[in-house]
């Protein structure tokens, strides 16, 4: 849990560095519980939905069908499956597809996640590039035309959908301007993924301009940046070096579930653009009831998420010197 320091009750590095070891440990111990939740959830939950991964079987004979359920281990009762589940994953083995019967899930994951992976680092790159640039600019220059622009591109880029801004990209750059492919992944090359990247990182640029404005506002009515201008620095100087460093703790809080959303939640882009990513490979596996695919992309899932936070919040602290871990 995060507090705020006391003004009479500061830390020594020692303590600090304490703290944050005990905070960190605390929340290793506590992350392995958190996905047993989830993965717990999960496997029962997939199970209650219609259907089973050989229901669009055509003309499947029961002979047939008994052999498939014991390949995949679901003859036996439905405790006893996750169980087994449970002991398979711990093994780091998350079994076979139900559907592509040719590879493992670990298989499919290995191949679609370095593509989502590449796809959200560009993306978040170009949304903190994007978000903290026009965060700072709308901040400095408050209550101004230029501050009302930002904040409306900002409302904009939140309330258009993926999927609209796709297409129109693509309109724009591919079919009119044919400066950029329109779709398909090549190997990585940079140009077949500038449109989904800046696609993908519109929503969240959107998001981390209006949070940096916010905090970049509270820093500059603090009183450490009265006393900076009283001492002569230019503004240049108490905007860069003394107020950004306040103003970004929320973009901060931010970045956690964010690299995990940009990373894994790709699914309508990777479907716009024709890429192969596991956001696709998610979606369909649901549809499909692939049962250990599902499960394997949300235990990914899961620990992006815990990951993040985790370092979300050491980075918060270590930034700002008010924060400390209790």
């Amino acid at each position: 849990m995060l507090r705020n320091f006391e003004k009479n009750d500061p830390l020594s590095p020692l303590k600090r560095f304490l703290n944050l070891a005990e905070y960190i440990l605390k929340r290793l111990i506590l992350a392995p519980f958190v996905l047993l939740i989830l993965v717990t959830l999960s496997f029962f939950l997939i199970r209650l939905a219609p259907g089973d991964p050989f229901s669009s079987e055509k003309e499947i004979s029961p002979e047939v069908r008994a052999a498939f359920e014991a390949k995949y281990n679901l003859d036996k009762p439905i405790v006893a499956q996750y169980f087994h589940f449970l002991k398979m994953t711990a093994q780091g083995d998350l079994g076979l597809s139900m559907r592509n019967k040719s590879k493992t899930v670990n298989d499919i994951i290995g191949e679609a996640l370095p593509k989502s992976l590449y796809l959200g680092a560009l993306a978040l790159t170009l949304a903190l590039a994007i978000g903290v640039t026009a965060g700072v600019i709308a901040a400095v220059k408050q209550n101004s035309s230029v501050d009302f622009t930002c904040m409306g591109l900002a409302v904009l880029g939140i309330s258009l959908p993926t999927f609209l801004i796709g297409p129109l990209l693509q309109l724009l750059f591919a079919v009119n301007l044919k400066i950029l492919p329109i779709s398909d992944y090549a190997g990585g090359q940079w140009n077949h993924m500038v449109l989904p990247a800046f696609t993908l990182s519109l929503p969240f640029a959107a998001r981390i301009a209006r949070l940096m404005r916010a905090g970049m506002l509270d820093a500059l009515g603090q009183e450490y940046i009265r006393t900076a201008k009283a001492k002569g620095l230019s503004n240049s100087k108490v905007i860069l070096k003394h107020a950004l460093r306040g103003g970004v703790q929320p973009v901060i809080s931010f970045i956690g579930p964010a690299i995990a959303a940009i990373t894994t939640g790709s699914l309508v882009v990777e479907k716009i653009f024709n890429l192969p990513g596991l956001g696709r490979e998610f979606v369909e596996s649901a549809i499909n009831r692939d049962y250990s695919l599902v499960l394997g992309t949300v235990i990914l899932y899961g620990s992006f998420i815990v990951i993040c936070n985790i370092l979300t919040d050491i980075v918060q602290g270590l930034i700002d010197p008010r924060v400390r871990y209790n």
